[in-house]
């Protein structure tokens, strides 16, 4: 199943390979997805704000995580298209033990500051008790998906991304499953959704790890300590640590306009709660495209195929753009009947809000269908601080904007969402000017 990205065509590599990835992504966005839905019809708007600021959350928290993996993926698609055997066992070992580490204290840091989120994230009172329950167990979760994104990205580098997805498919029905029984018959409440959650995120991670380490020798280096070295670990950090930055800087911007959501109160939390995982839905695929362009662009790196690089830069941009069009023509003319299948008809002054939301961030996909694009790039060539740059710029945009327009009373919490768009079209900017200025330093094959 593993793909090697270096040969065949450019086009067809990429979408062969794209495909289970976007499926995968799409179905672990299921795991929060389905907890609104289901708390949202069956448990009432504060139940559905709750767990719409703990995905808020839980995604801040995911994406350092993420963010690492990632970054290990990237070094470990380079090695791969290297044919480099001995650095790609030191750069696996070095990494997991590295990532686990950093998993370990995330998660312990998690539980003792619990208590302060409710002030950081300015929670209602009627929200917090429903909140802190559900993130006490979902917390549980946090080693699972350092398991599960690990092997994943070990995986899709050396270019296998269907048995993720085969993972995340079996543990996406089993969370689907577990959500109605727990809440539904058990009557749980929003702490039935989170185990059904936590239960499933160990299934695929622990399944992928088995999995791994039958089928990849590889892989098994994390058992053997020769294959630990502190120089490893050391180019681990240069190439994890800087896209674990981006992804946090990004997220943490994000939880901060979930605090300034929060203070508009319960009404615009559960919009928002509601349209954000609307928005997420739509544009992941194009995500992932970015994350599967990244793995193709740097196996093609280690392995110095130039006119391979420039080709599927040219055909990424094509399609990335050509589906966000798409999408945006949806999400404009079906905003409100998207915001129904997580909001009771009923509550028109939610919907409403919720609509206004998508419409103003629907219309500009494009924005950041070109950000992950060229996220992917840099990480893809040994330059992740220049994702890192690039996130500065759209979140600080963001940020900035959202407290600034939404102060001004004419505006008020609509200038949260025009934030949004301006920062990517910032950020897409001065990305673009950077590539075709540093274009041929780019592509020296330092590495």
């Amino acid at each position: 199943m593993n793909r090697d990205l270096t040969k065949g065509s450019v086009l067809k590599s990429m979408l062969l390979f794209s495909i289970p990835m976007i499926l995968g992504d799409l179905l672990q966005q299921c795991y929060n997805i389905v907890d609104t839905l289901i708390v949202g019809q069956f448990l009432g708007k504060n139940a559905l704000a709750s767990v719409g600021s703990s995905f808020t959350l839980m995604t801040f928290i995911t994406s350092i995580i993420l963010g690492l993996c990632m970054g290990s993926g990237a070094l470990f698609s380079i090695r791969y298209g290297q044919k480099d055997e001995k650095g790609l066992r030191e750069d696996v070992c070095a990494s997991f033990f590295f990532i686990a580490l950093i998993t370990f204290i995330l998660t312990v840091i998690s539980y003792i500051f619990l208590n302060q989120l409710s002030v950081f994230l300015h929670v209602p009172h009627e929200v917090w008790g429903d909140m802190k329950g559900y993130l006490i167990i979902i917390f549980i979760g946090i080693p699972a998906i350092f398991l599960y994104n690990y092997f994943a990205s070990y995986l899709r580098a050396i270019g296998n991304s269907m048995i993720p997805l085969i993972f995340l498919a079996i543990s996406a029905i089993l969370n689907i499953i577990l959500d109605l029984f727990f809440v539904i018959v058990l009557k749980l409440g929003v702490e039935g959704a989170a185990i059904a959650t936590v239960i499933s995120q160990y299934l695929s991670g622990i399944g992928i790890s088995i999995y791994s380490l039958i089928k990849n020798i590889q892989v098994r280096a994390i058992m053997k300590l020769q294959y630990f070295h502190l120089k490893r670990v050391h180019k681990v950090i240069s190439f994890s640590v800087l896209t674990c930055i981006q992804q946090s800087v990004m997220n943490l911007g994000i939880l901060m306009v979930q605090g300034l959501v929060n203070s508009f109160g319960t009404v615009v939390m559960a919009a928002f709660a509601a349209a954000v995982k609307i928005d997420a839905f739509a544009y992941m695929p194009v995500q992932d495209f970015g994350n599967a362009f990244s793995t193709f662009i740097a196996q093609n790196y280690g392995a110095k195929e130039k006119m391979r690089i420039q080709s599927g830069l040219k055909s990424a941009v094509c399609l990335s753009m050509g589906f966000c069009i798409i999408i945006s023509t949806i999400v404009c003319i079906f905003a409100k009947d998207l915001m129904t299948i997580f909001i009771d008809a009923k509550e028109t002054e939610i919907i409403m809000e919720g609509v206004k939301y998508l419409k103003i961030e629907g219309a500009f996909y494009c924005g950041i269908g070109c950000l992950f694009l060229l996220y992917g790039l840099y990480r893809a060539l040994g330059k992740p601080g220049m994702s890192v740059v690039l996130t500065i710029f759209s979140l600080g945009t963001r940020v900035v904007l959202a407290y600034v327009l939404s102060a001004i009373p004419a505006i008020g919490v609509t200038g949260i969402w025009w934030s949004v768009p301006i920062g990517w079209a910032l950020a897409d900017l001065i990305g673009l000017i950077y590539y075709r200025c540093k274009k041929k330093e780019l592509l020296s094959f330092n590495i």
